[in-house]
């Protein structure tokens, strides 16, 4: 979900998510209901949830149905899921998004795996670490128009006042009142819900199976986490990726970083459409960085980077293979990391068969 919009429309989204915190210490809820169970194995660290948003199952089922409900955009013609769609890993299979009222987004679709466990949220905005705040962007966000609730509000939380969206608003919060506070709390536990750890790769890793990956994918994740690839030092710990925080690592790692895929005045600048994290920070330095993404179901959420420029992973290996692309080969803002390598024959398709193993079957199912 992109972030993209003038000052004032993030100040209006942000008065949406005071306003809320405010009513919040006003009447604190009380929530009696069944503690949520996460399902994650043994070993690994629970994800860092909100005080005055903590998880239970009600509050995910609940989240669960108005994800996928088109009645939350403003001319019921999209849902969450019309974007974040299960089977791609809760991503979409095109470039860049198209909202409600059809307009075009600049960014790929993020998928959603593991996102419970992301220190920052979008793609490149430094300021956003609660996903709270994340869904108010798509929500109320004017430019670009995902939702498009604002200006509309009234009439989008007229639908769910119905005896159905009552009883799982109650069983949720202790009232069957709706409001954009409750309805941004349940989504946000539902889209915390969606952990993904049981793929091939992590049955051979944590569960000790050797035969869960085939010697192709140990070849390449040989390779993965070789200094020679050097792709761990962006894409690593167990959700491969440094963008994490959690029970066990609450000081943030570094999550953003320019790969040089563009450097179209040779001192390292990015299309003015999409500049990346210094549209936040304002940072000359930041130009042209954007989160890393997790690689965890990475085989089904193409395309890949933040304008999908890559249709496969192929090309993606073969784009930091050569270690940027055109001009960005040279970018003076590039990541030190993407110094290019070679592979020999038959290298890149294990590289690509590792990736494969981290595809979680029962995650997308």
């Amino acid at each position: 979900m992109a972030l993209n919009m003038p000052g004032s429309q993030f100040i209006k989204i942000s008065f949406y998510f005071i306003l809320s915190s405010f009513l919040l210490a006003c009447e604190p809820p009380t929530f009696n209901q069944k503690e949520y169970d996460w399902k994650i194995p043994e070993g690994f660290p629970k994800p860092l949830v909100p005080s005055d948003n903590p998880m239970s199952t009600a509050k995910v089922a609940l989240g669960k149905r108005l994800f996928f409900d088109v009645g939350l955009s403003f001319n019921q013609s999209i849902s969450c899921a019309s974007c974040h769609q299960p089977q791609f890993a809760f991503s979409e299979p095109q470039k860049t998004a198209i909202g409600a009222s059809g307009q075009r987004h600049r960014r790929n679709t993020q998928s959603l795996v593991n996102v419970a466990y992301n220190s920052n949220l979008t793609w490149a905005h430094s300021g956003l670490n609660q996903i709270e705040q994340q869904i108010l962007i798509p929500m109320f966000s004017e430019n670009p128009v995902e939702l498009g609730i604002t200006g509309h509000e009234s009439k989008v939380l007229q639908r769910f006042k119905n005896q159905s969206y009552s009883r799982l608003f109650k069983h949720a919060f202790d009232d069957g009142g709706v409001d954009f506070d409750k309805i941004v709390k349940a989504l946000a536990s539902y889209v915390r819900s969606l952990t993904s750890f049981t793929s091939p790769f992590d049955e051979y890793a944590y569960q000790s199976n050797d035969a869960a990956i085939s010697d192709a994918a140990k070849r390449g994740m040989e390779l993965f986490f070789s200094e020679k690839l050097a792709c761990f030092h962006c894409h690593g710990e167990f959700n491969f990726t440094q963008s994490s925080q959690h029970e066990n690592q609450r000081l943030d790692l570094q999550p953003f970083h320019n790969t040089g895929l563009y450097n179209i005045d040779n001192k390292g600048a990015y299309p003015v459409y999409d500049e990346g994290l210094i549209e936040a920070t304002l940072d000359p330095y930041d130009m042209g960085k954007f989160r890393v993404p997790t690689l965890r179901n990475v085989e089904v959420s193409a395309p890949y980077m933040h304008d999908g420029s890559f249709a496969t992973l192929e090309e993606v290996i073969e784009f930091y293979a050569a270690g940027g692309r055109t001009q960005g080969i040279s970018s003076p803002l590039k990541s030190p990391f993407l110094v290019g390598f070679e592979l020999k024959s038959g290298q890149k398709q294990d590289l690509v068969i590792f990736l494969q193993s981290l595809t979680d079957r029962q995650f997308l199912n």
